[in-house]
């Protein structure tokens, strides 16, 4: 490929000028960029298709049909037409956008493209030292071999020295001819390629030619897994690790994972002073993690809405068909449609009263209720419980050596999640995220309730209705974008609280996303202080010292020191200058991140309402109370919010926006297409990066960046 490259280079340099210019006017190539990508080029095609499907044929205009597309795949759940009135294609072409649109979709895709990374880089090594062998005679190394040599399976003999050394190379017994087999299975120790135990592969460290490491190697103790070569080998100049077959024992005294705790320099796990064989340990472990999530997580996403679906049509068609049949809708693919709906929480709905004619139904709201969770909010949580539930049976049914490599993956997931993956969070931020997802929807729930007293539109629903119903509307104001009362029959102070709601709905899981971010110091530009450790880390680990402790002292300073900062008397937006006494903190990084949403996001919001209420001067002045600002403030949030909710027009049933002009709607099309991308993680994220180099490289830049800050701190405070 690349050798075509040049060729094509040398043969048209001209052309090859011209696309170098025009790729310094277009954005970088990043996970951002390429989701952006995906949405509006799916968008623009599935909107000709939806457009040309209309029956009677052109009966929808085309800014009709890109709105309801864009609102589909988005997720945003808003409708300038009513969907009851569309045809059976159109309606299932909005089903597909709303599970392609999905963020559990997106993730799934980037999970398998890094795992696809993993193998051909594994499968690069193979290839090199089979070239190499070819030209030297040898030995080749199995690619299903690459899961278990990346994970220590010897004891750790503290006088070693080869772990130290960066550098390595391939080497073999003997002379070997080993074809690279399919990477083998999770929790199989058994799958490596069929050969005598009496010939292994090693690798080999050479010395290090690194100066700035050589000094450290020379003057610190080490950990490193020493293995004696068999009798038939030939001599090597350094220490080698064996594999010894498939047929090895999977417990050992040494566990990559508890290494790693230890070498973790930030809270975020990111990992400095690695070797380069310590680097492929914990490529492995990444790998064989994003093997386990390629399973986990399309069986969440397809199980929630398979058993969702069915049983909410299997109910409406049993017990409430007339609502479906009323709007010519079947009632199982009334269920299905909402089903999905819920679980990716889009918020459209085929019957014209969304779920208003379900307020006495339990089970709907229930199951409903539940979906919405599931596919958004509460989606870190349900994973991160099953990945832990899954360890915890594993161990319970299972011998202690008996499927060692699926239990020490399940237990790396729940380890460091964000190396992995987006949306699974470490413990205690996955404990925060559930305690404000109780906290916003209680607030929702009792405000329903409150805000409504005297409300004849409410309190002539029954109360335990009227209960379930307040508790699924606080489920859904957030996300879900169903509404079960008419929004326009409730107080005033209640809408209002559902404007904030929406707007802050990202705001739990992206702010868990982005400060649980491995490079989010990188993404903020500070970087947190660490304090330089007396005794090196390995030796510490040897010693039985533990690592570190925060005291409650220190934790009430730096809250103390984040309220200072935010309450300040410099000026508004100015901050204080910087001081070796007051370290960035825990609390500084969070008020960062909600700082950069913020900018990020009002400025956009304050532009299209602008926009939106001059171009509709004249639907204003026509009928005032109707079009009114706030309400065009309520429309454009929630199309910003990905929520859906609508305070409606009062002559139909489609979203107010329905009544704009069209010039408004699509305005109203990119900001939802800006609001949908503003949940997604930083390009920095590792957890949606391809693995490489350049990466570890970064960890590395990191710690030295944070270590210098350190030492200029510290001489500065002694000046």
């Amino acid at each position: 490929m690349a050798r075509r490259r040049n060729d094509f280079a040398q043969k048209y340099p001209r052309v090859l000028t011209l696309v170098s210019r025009c790729r310094s006017w277009l954005p970088p190539l990043n996970f951002i960029t390429i989701h952006y990508a995906y949405f509006i080029s799916v968008c623009l095609i599935s909107s000709l298709i939806f457009w040309g499907s209309a029956s009677p044929a052109w009966s929808i205009s085309y800014i009709d049909s890109l709105f309801l597309v864009v609102s589909a795949m988005t997720e945003a759940g808003l409708n300038t037409v009513n969907l009851s009135k569309l045809t059976t294609w159109q309606q299932t072409l909005l089903f597909l956008l709303i599970i392609f649109g999905s963020s559990i979709w997106v993730s799934i895709w980037t999970v398998l493209a890094r795992k696809h990374a993993f193998e051909q880089r594994f499968r690069d090594v193979v290839q090199a030292e089979r070239l190499r062998r070819a030209s030297h005679g040898g030995s080749t190394l199995s690619l299903a071999r690459l899961p278990h040599l990346f994970s220590p399976r010897r004891p750790i003999s503290p006088n070693s020295t080869h772990m130290r050394s960066p550098a390595y190379r391939l080497s073999s017994v003997d002379n070997q001819n080993i074809s690279p087999p399919e990477v083998g299975g999770i929790g199989n120790d058994n799958s490596a390629s069929q050969e005598p135990p009496s010939s292994p592969a090693h690798i080999v460290f050479v010395e290090s030619h690194r100066p700035d490491t050589r000094a450290r190697e020379e003057n610190s103790a080490t950990s490193t897994a020493t293995q004696q070569p068999p009798p038939d080998s030939r001599p090597v100049r350094r220490s080698v690790i064996a594999y010894d077959g498939p047929q090895e024992s999977t417990k050992c005294d040494f566990s990559m994972i508890n290494f790693l705790a230890h070498r973790s320099s930030s809270r975020n796990a990111q990992f400095h002073d690695l070797t380069r064989e310590e680097r492929e340990h914990l490529g492995g472990c990444e790998y064989r993690a994003l093997k386990v999530l390629a399973l986990l997580v399309p069986a969440y996403f397809v199980f929630w809405q398979l058993l969702g679906c069915l049983a909410l049509g299997a109910w409406i068609n049993n017990n409430q068909p007339g609502p479906p049949l009323g709007n010519g809708i079947n009632p199982w693919w009334l269920g299905i449609f909402n089903g999905a709906s819920a679980f990716n929480n889009s918020g459209m709905s085929l019957l014209d009263a969304n779920m208003i004619p379900f307020q006495n139904s339990y089970f709907v709201l229930i199951t409903m209720g539940l979906m919405i969770l599931a596919g958004n909010t509460a989606y870190p949580i349900f994973l991160r419980l099953i990945v832990w539930s899954l360890m915890k049976v594993l161990k319970l049914v299972t011998e202690d050596d008996e499927h060692n490599t699926l239990k020490d993956t399940l237990k790396f997931i729940l380890q460091y999640p964000r190396r992995v993956y987006t949306n699974l969070f470490p413990a205690r931020a996955t404990w925060w995220l559930l305690f404000m997802l109780v906290l916003l929807n209680s607030i929702d729930w009792v405000g329903f309730e409150v805000l409504n007293i005297g409300n004849p539109a409410i309190e002539s629903i029954p109360a335990g209705s009227r209960a379930l119903d307040g508790l699924f509307q606080a489920i859904a104001v957030r996300s879900g974008g169903f509404y079960v009362v008419p929004i326009p029959s409730v107080y005033i102070g209640l809408q209002v609280l559902y404007v904030i709601m929406m707007y802050i709905s990202v705001y739990p899981v992206v702010i868990t996303m982005r400060h649980s971010n491995v490079y989010e110091e990188r993404s903020l530009g500070i970087y947190i202080e660490d304090k330089a450790p007396e005794v090196d880390p390995e030796q510490r680990i040897l010693n039985g010292q533990p690592s570190s402790k925060v005291s409650a002292q220190g934790g009430m300073s730096a809250l103390h020191r984040a309220l200072s900062r935010t309450i300040t008397w410099h000026g508004v937006g100015a901050r204080p200058p910087p001081s070796p006494q007051r370290p960035e903190s825990r609390i500084s990084f969070i008020s960062q991140q909600i700082n950069g949403q913020l900018a990020h996001d009002l400025w956009w919001l304050s532009l299209a309402i602008l926009v939106i209420v001059t171009i509709n001067t004249s639907n204003f002045m026509a009928d005032p109370v109707n079009f009114s600002v706030f309400n065009v403030i309520f429309e454009v949030v929630s199309a910003y919010g990905c929520v859906g909710i609508s305070v409606g027009v009062p002559y139909d049933s489609y979203s107010f926006c329905g009544g704009w002009h069209p010039a408004s709607k699509l305005l109203l099309c990119a900001v939802m297409l800006r609001g949908r991308h503003r949940g997604l993680p930083v390009a920095l994220d590792r957890a949606v990066r391809l693995p490489g180099e350049e990466l570890e490289q970064e960890e590395e830049e990191d710690h030295r960046i944070r270590r210098s800050m350190v030492v200029n701190r510290r001489v500065s405070s002694e000046a």
